[in-house]
């Protein structure tokens, strides 16, 4: 096991994609064996040193920055384990990088569903927030392909759960230990919403205890190894940006698309069935443009989507989604599609670049990022994302909006360049996040909540929903030693 100590190499660790400012360590610790990260473990919970779990550092709200104790970086776990094309499935530990355990699903006809924008995220960091991006649209987020956790506790003990084999009901909520010993869960009240979520942990009478280890941001344990369910490669992929002069257009075009895919999901029945749904407002096209000039001028909004094609149905599918753009006043002419890998490569660039160029941006100034992570159901995105236009045309704030509307789930981001200006996005984000909650929707869809997003979350639960939270992190680590700050504030932990 290494420790590092270094003020130099310690600084790498302090800093993701949030840009939270005022992380400190005393020191790196990077175990290369689960006995070393055992032991390790056992003498922090002992002695009550805080412990930070680091993963690719590409998250965005700061989870992974330490404030004192220990970073733990799981660097050293970076093998797959194995691939069963049968399944399909794979196991592999919790520090393979997301673009790898794609190429090595590729190299056997799978398919790795989770499509983050950062492709240099871990797996575990993955799991850990319960992450989706842009495909899962059809296929869904992380949570729903884990069939397998091993963990380290914060007492060190070696724990595993297998999806199916412990439920956890409101009359039996104990988890047994291998070293005998016991665990009772205190089951909270708060309600879930029934959309993509990743703002605190996973409640619900009857659920699978490995549910609660999805989107617990390193505060129950630290991920050593897992399971992960894959798809079968589709054998093609039909991608296009669609532009269009007016931002309602592009709203209807992907209200038709979505309905339409939900539909044909329902009866199985051949026809569209899109991949991902993404969304581009007027600002983020002249981003895009810095990356390709030929983005139309007087484009106002545009969607990519992709389909999964083959040789026998891509004619088919391709004359159905013309006829979707035909409808929704879009310009064939000004329609790209892409239908060979090297078109989709750029393609993917160009989704990518968008994000990437605001955190570029924002890690040069120094600038904290202000972004929704917002989702709310269907009947009532139109609400949410007029509320947005209103709310912004009334500010002078830069701002951008792209992301996953096919799941109603954009990311407003708001780049302030003055005191002021950031007083105000703050005052304006808070007003977005009472806005998504009362439709129902969720204040993080994908990034989680970290140290950022403390209010956000009280906000969406209710002070009794944090605190309920709270319990449940507190029974699994009594000595409150895990992820301290991540999902609630660690001054909540005295009172729990």
């Amino acid at each position: 096991m290494l420790i590092k100590k270094d003020p130099d190499i310690i600084k790498a660790y302090l800093e993701d994609s949030s840009n939270l400012k005022g992380g400190y360590a005393k020191e790196v610790v990077i175990p290369s064996t689960i006995e070393e990260l055992s032991a390790f473990v056992k003498e922090a919970n002992r002695e009550g040193n805080p412990l930070t779990i680091s993963g690719g550092g590409t998250g965005t709200t700061g989870s992974r920055i330490p404030f004192g104790g220990a970073v733990i970086s799981m660097e050293k776990f970076n093998r797959i384990l194995g691939i069963s094309e049968k399944e399909p499935s794979c196991a592999l530990q919790t520090g393979v990088l997301v673009d790898d355990l794609k190429r090595a699903a590729e190299q056997k006809g799978l398919f790795y569903t989770s499509h983050p924008t950062e492709r240099t995220a871990s797996v575990g960091g993955t799991v850990a927030t319960n992450a989706s991006g842009s495909r899962s649209f059809k296929y869904g987020p992380t949570r729903g392909y884990v069939n397998r956790l091993k963990m380290v506790l914060a007492n060190g003990e070696v724990f595993e759960v297998v999806r199916g084999q412990r439920m956890l009901k409101r009359d039996d909520s104990r988890v047994e230990l291998a070293g005998g010993g016991k665990i009772i869960v205190p089951l909270p009240t708060y309600k879930i919403p029934k959309i993509k979520n990743s703002a605190g942990y996973f409640a619900k009478d009857g659920m699978d205890l490995i549910d609660l280890f999805i989107g617990q941001e390193g505060t129950l344990s630290i991920i050593v190894d897992m399971d992960l369910g894959l798809a079968r490669a589709p054998r093609g992929i039909l991608s296009s940006f669609v532009f269009f002069r007016k931002e309602e257009d592009a709203w209807a075009f992907s209200d038709e698309a979505r309905r339409t895919s939900k539909a044909k999901r329902l009866d199985d029945s051949p026809g569209l069935d899109a991949l991902s749904i993404e969304y581009f407002d007027s600002n983020a096209l002249r981003i895009l443009a810095f990356k390709d000039s030929n983005v139309p001028r007087d484009a106002h909004a545009a969607i990519f989507f992709e389909q999964e094609t083959s040789p026998e149905t891509e004619d088919v599918l391709t004359h159905g989604w013309l006829e979707i753009i035909s409808r929704h006043n879009a310009s064939l002419d000004n329609t790209w599609a892409a239908m060979n890998e090297k078109e989709q490569g750029r393609f993917a660039e160009l989704r990518h670049y968008i994000p990437e160029w605001i955190n570029d941006s924002l890690r040069k100034e120094g600038a904290q990022k202000f972004a929704t992570d917002i989702a709310v159901p269907e009947d009532s995105f139109s609400e949410m994302m007029n509320f947005y236009k209103d709310t912004l045309m009334g500010s002078c704030i830069e701002h951008v909006i792209f992301g996953h509307i096919g799941e109603c789930h954009v990311h407003v981001n708001l780049l302030p360049k003055s005191e002021d200006e950031r007083a105000k996005a703050k005052e304006m984000l808070k007003r977005f996040i009472k806005k998504g909650v009362l439709l129902g929707g969720t204040v993080s869809a994908e990034h989680g909540i970290g140290k950022t997003k403390h209010e956000y979350l009280e906000i969406m639960y209710g002070a009794s929903g944090v605190m309920e939270m709270a319990r449940i992190k507190k029974a699994f680590d009594p000595a409150c030693i895990l992820g301290l700050d991540n999902i609630f504030p660690k001054a909540l932990l005295r009172l729990a």
